[in-house]
């Protein structure tokens, strides 16, 4: 009898332990303050979300395998660049794996705004993302706002703009 008891007091902490970890790398939810987020970008530049307070960011996770990814960084790119001098930073996160670096960095120097990959990040607090496309939208407190799975350009203009107006 005492070996089942020990058993199943092991069986509650371990599942008690999964859910707390399982918990602690959920993705961020919309509402919540954004997780910290440390990076030095390909192009050398130093990015910590914190600092960012006060400027609309857009997280975005993306690879250069996903055709859906490739086809929003066209609109992704021009917003940023028609934005970015209203208090607007875009952060381009690809999760593509190591051996796909050099194929990231390519379709990256393209981009006006700073790209990284997911391995390459100091603090990572929203973690690897489920899937891709996924981009969180911080407001000027660091709340996440929204996320999109797709990023077309009326979901912009419809949830970001008026955020930059503030």
């Amino acid at each position: 009898m005492r070996f089942v008891r020990v058993m199943l007091a092991f069986v509650a902490g371990a599942m008690a332990a999964t859910s707390a970890f399982d918990r602690a790398r959920a993705a961020p939810e919309i509402g919540e303050a954004a997780p910290p987020l440390v990076l030095t970008a390909i192009d050398g530049t130093g990015i910590d979300l914190a600092k960012l307070r006060g400027k609309v960011v857009l997280v975005n996770f993306w690879a250069t395998w996903c055709a859906p990814c490739r086809k929003e960084m066209p609109t992704l790119d021009a917003f940023y660049r028609r934005h970015r001098g209203q208090g607007f930073e875009l952060i381009g996160i690809s999760v593509d794996f190591a051996r796909d670096a050099a194929k990231m960095r390519k379709v990256a120097a393209g981009l006006a705004y700073p790209a990284v990959g997911i391995n390459d990040i100091a603090v990572n607090g929203f973690g690897a993302p489920d899937g891709v496309p996924v981009t969180y939208v911080i407001d000027g407190e660091g709340i996440i706002r929204d996320k999109f799975i797709a990023v077309p350009n009326k979901l912009l203009n419809d949830v970001v703009v008026p955020m930059l107006a503030k």
